[in-house]
């Protein structure tokens, strides 16, 4: 009889050729871990390529997958279980996996051609390498194509099936419920008969080879972890935007406009939105770039809630017109999800480096509001507060996600969209001025005295004509030259983006004794990483304080007297430390930088050593 054990965690990594189906069984996995109750954080990583030669290094795709009976923030720093489907893909994950975890291995293609391939100088299942783990070695492409004989299918079609034997076993092995990829599987191929009923039969050989042979003499489960009440679905960061933007257009009684041109790891905001025509979406896929930003600028002239999604490259076509919004005060959403650079660099990857672009990245002076999300579910409130800021202030606004929190998946605690703040457009109604003849007419940059907020109507509206555009003007929308006009303009502008500061929440510090010496401050995806580091830093009997920044422009009221409350400040980011240079130069407080930059997210076991050798210097 099998043992039964409880753990209280597990991470798990399948990986092989980006055609073996890694994203779909590890998406999978996930929803019905998320349907069994545990919480749950992922991590896609797929090749640049779009499809590398099989069996080759640069062709490896997995997904990482950490489930858990308690409150979790990161997809993990290592597994303890590796999924190998091929010899390429065990050399390359097998550095990452735990000592003594375990190497479940497809044995089918480890020929001595394909091992020499990838530089193997003998068979890492027979010549002692792997001793340090838990080998199962398994031809699962054998017993794949066993399990669907009956389907007549070629050799090709019948392979393709093993990534959903190896789901079956791993969903018996953890104690995952079947109905759910079962439903999935019968929904996805309902015209397809066929390929429906030879991956359900893959499946279900997979959970029954773990249940009646002998090759696994302990089975694990992970109990659901405990969550407040209410409804949940699993959600990756980019659907999380999608739906905050939709919300917010919602709210604010206005069509949403998407002028988008596709670029990874963005993309999937379009392929989203597009579905959502009854819900009054209009998207629009440019012929490049700077279409898709003039597009959704345009758009918002004309009354709609104006977003464009991009990634870096994309950011620095879109600046230009991104400028002009900040010259015509018009409401532009700009979805930045950041990739690693630079030029086109690596476009699965994850990042943080353009932010001094977000910041800076137009001519003259032109600032614009940028905030980040913390992780996939945070992206829906960050959308929705984007959205609010760039209609309420008449701005651009820069969204921060990146490659990680886009793609990365989590349960997600579905809101009551009613109890959601209505957003009030303002948009004018009357005539707010007159000319020398004593006629009504309306000025488009006169402004509230407290906010800086200009007028702002809709073209067509009687009464209310008006001009705008991407010269310099006055007050009355005519085009000025004058010195002490421009310099008052750009100090306007200035200050209306500064003033934003007042709606802000202040920045929280997590420093429950009040004693630390070290604060550990994030912005982006950093925050699990951080959470996790901080937690592990007190588990070790440490006092560290930790504070996360959501705003970047402007920051929060509050920062510079956090930021000098410690003896140090480690800011840990995915790039050569930006926001650390910003801070230094806005704060003068010697904010110490902690630089990754791999395309990975940060690790934080790592990270927690680092910070007590810190507190270990501080206090010896």
């Amino acid at each position: 009889m099998t043992e039964v054990r409880t753990l209280d965690h597990v991470v798990i990594r399948f990986a092989g050729d980006s055609g073996d189906g890694m994203q779909l069984t590890g998406d999978r996995f996930t929803a019905d871990t998320a349907t069994f109750g545990n919480d749950v954080a992922t991590l896609p990583n797929f090749p640049a390529e779009i499809r590398a030669p099989a069996g080759t290094l640069p062709g490896v795709s997995s997904f990482q997958l950490h489930f858990a009976d308690s409150d979790i923030t990161t997809p993990g720093d290592k597994p303890e279980v590796l999924v190998a489907m091929n010899p390429a893909a065990l050399k390359v994950n097998l550095p990452d996996l735990r000592l003594g975890g375990m190497v479940i291995v497809d044995t089918a293609d480890f020929t001595e051609r394909n091992l020499a391939r990838i530089g193997y100088a003998s068979n890492p299942l027979t010549d002692g390498s792997l001793d340090a783990y838990q080998v199962v070695p398994l031809d699962l492409t054998a017993l794949a194509v066993a399990a669907v004989k009956e389907f007549d299918l070629g050799r090709k079609d019948a392979s393709r099936t093993k990534n959903m034997f190896a789901l079956g076993l791993l969903t018996w092995l953890y104690g995952r419920p079947v109905e759910g990829t079962e439903e999935f599987l019968s929904r996805r191929f309902a015209s397809r008969p066929q390929i429906r009923d030879s991956n359900l039969a893959a499946f279900r050989a997979g959970h029954a080879y773990g249940e009646t042979t002998e090759t696994f003499a302990v089975r694990y489960e992970v109990p659901p972890a405990p969550m407040p009440a209410g409804e949940y679905r699993q959600i990756n960061g980019n659907t999380a935007t999608a739906y905050g933007l939709m919300v917010a257009a919602r709210k604010a009684g206005m069509p949403l406009f998407l002028g988008s041109y596709p670029i990874t790891p963005a993309s999937d905001l379009l392929h989203e939105l597009s579905k959502h025509k009854g819900q009054g979406v209009l998207t629009f896929q440019a012929e490049d770039e700077i279409a898709g930003v003039a597009a959704a600028l345009g758009a918002s002239y004309g009354g709609h809630l104006g977003v464009t999604t991009t990634s870096g490259p994309g950011l620095a076509l879109k600046m230009e017109t991104i400028g002009l919004g900040v010259m015509t005060e018009l409401p532009l959403v700009v979805v930045d999800v950041q990739r690693a650079g630079p030029s086109t660099g690596m476009p699965t990857k994850t990042e943080q480096a353009d932010l001094l672009q977000a910041v800076f990245g137009r001519n003259g002076e032109s600032p614009v509001v940028v905030i980040a999300p913390q992780s996939p579910g945070d992206c829906f409130d960050t959308a929705l507060e984007a959205a609010r800021v760039a209609i309420t202030y008449r701005t651009p606004v820069i969204v921060l996600s990146d490659g990680y929190v886009a793609n990365g998946s989590e349960p997600w605690h579905v809101p009551d969209i009613a109890s959601i703040p209505s957003i009030e457009p303002g948009f004018a109604t009357e005539p707010n001025a007159h000319n020398a003849s004593g006629e009504a007419r309306h000025h488009p940059y006169q402004r509230d005295p407290e906010t800086q907020v200009r007028a702002w109507a809709l073209p067509g509206t009687p009464g209310l004509e008006h001009r705008i555009g991407g010269l310099e003007k006055s007050d009355s929308g005519m085009i000025s030259y004058d010195p002490e006009n421009h310099d008052r303009m750009v100090a306007l502008r200035r200050a209306k983006i500064d003033g934003i500061a007042r709606d802000f929440a202040d920045v929280v510090v997590d420093d429950p004794s009040g004693q630390a010496k070290v604060l550990l401050l994030g912005w982006g995806s950093t925050y699990g990483p951080l959470r996790a580091a901080t937690e592990a830093v007190r588990a070790e009997g440490y006092e560290v304080a930790r504070a996360h920044i959501r705003h970047l422009n402007p920051f929060p009221a509050n920062l510079g007297d956090v930021l000098r409350a410690y003896d140090r400040v480690l800011l840990p980011e995915m790039n050569l430390g930006q926001l650390a240079m910003l801070l230094r130069a806005r704060y003068l407080v010697d904010v110490q930088s902690y630089s990754r930059v791999r395309g990975l997210p940060i690790s934080s076991s790592e990270l927690a050593a680092d910070v007590i050798t810190m507190i270990q210097e501080l206090s010896a």
